[in-house]
């Protein structure tokens, strides 16, 4: 049965197809949406129906997923019911999944109306069902999984136990490795998401810098298409499946012109790997 807690994937090409999604910030079902709510129902169901549609015309390409990726932020408003909502419709789709957790799955802004620095950040606990720490093993790869999310807070971090592990996981393991998180490791362009990126992300680089198995790192966050190198590393960033972020701008703005979207990892047996991304069809 497909599950948030795989642990292994076997395919008989020897090939893993992955389907990465990210930032879904999904505001609440629209059937659960009472007048209390203090929710703008048809921006709800924009984004709702936008995922959905994501993952329906992904999966109806021609090529067979072997995971889906959730990578953050997949609510805007901390509610069980929309994570209910969300694993619901990953379950229906009878392909393995997983998921972890962005800054929205741990903060929620109070006076979202008003300008970013007005608003007021609250701490809450991540949802159980997001994983960290997660490993996920296949033939010739191994995937690893963290939550970079700091509570009640925008930007991210890899914390000295995760950074322990990931050392010690790829200390341990000699096969070509990806790392899945929600913040990004490698400055964007764009001076109002670069302050929300990972704290630390120049300690994280030296302590990768003796792993040279270490062969993608795919995140979300930044709501656009990028992708950099460093290290010998293919370092992703993947397009939202509702609203996407204005590149290069040092000051925040959409990009009223972008479509939702979705990003495909496959990877090899010899250890390299494709990746490209898709938009959906308007």
């Amino acid at each position: 049965m497909p599950s948030n807690t795989i642990s292994s994937i076997s395919t008989l090409d020897e090939q893993v197809n992955i389907l990465q999604v990210t930032d879904l910030h999904l505001l609440t079902p629209s059937a659960f949406i009472t007048d209390n709510d203090n929710i703008d129902s048809d921006e709800a169901a924009i984004y709702q129906h936008s995922f959905e549609k994501v993952l329906q015309q992904a999966l109806n390409e021609d090529i067979r997923c072997d995971l889906i990726l959730v990578t953050g932020d997949l609510v805007n408003k901390i509610i069980p019911t929309i994570y209910d909502h969300i694993f619901k419709v990953l379950q229906a789709t009878n392909i393995p999944f997983a998921c972890i957790a962005g800054n929205h799955d741990v903060t929620d802004e109070i006076g979202c109306h008003l300008p970013f620095l007005q608003r007021t950040l609250v701490a809450q606990p991540a949802d159980p069902r997001l994983l960290s720490q997660h490993i996920i093993e296949t033939e010739y790869w191994q995937l690893l999984l963290l939550d970079s999310s700091i509570s009640g807070e925008v930007a991210g971090e890899i914390t000295p136990a995760d950074m322990s592990w990931l050392c010690e996981r790829l200390s341990a393991c000699n096969k070509p490795t990806l790392i899945a998180l929600h913040h990004h490791v490698i400055p964007v362009g764009s001076a109002w998401i670069d302050a929300h990126m990972v704290e630390n992300s120049e300690d994280f680089w030296q302590h990768m810098l003796a792993f040279e198995h270490l062969k993608v790192i795919i995140s979300g966050h930044i709501h656009q298409d990028q992708v950099r190198y460093r290290q010998g590393v293919s370092v992703y960033t993947t397009p939202s499946t509702c609203y996407q972020f204005m590149p290069n701008e040092d000051d925040f703005a959409y990009d009223e012109d972008a479509r939702p979207g979705y990003r495909w990892l496959q990877l090899a047996n010899n250890g390299t790997v494709a990746s490209w991304v898709e938009r959906l069809d308007t």
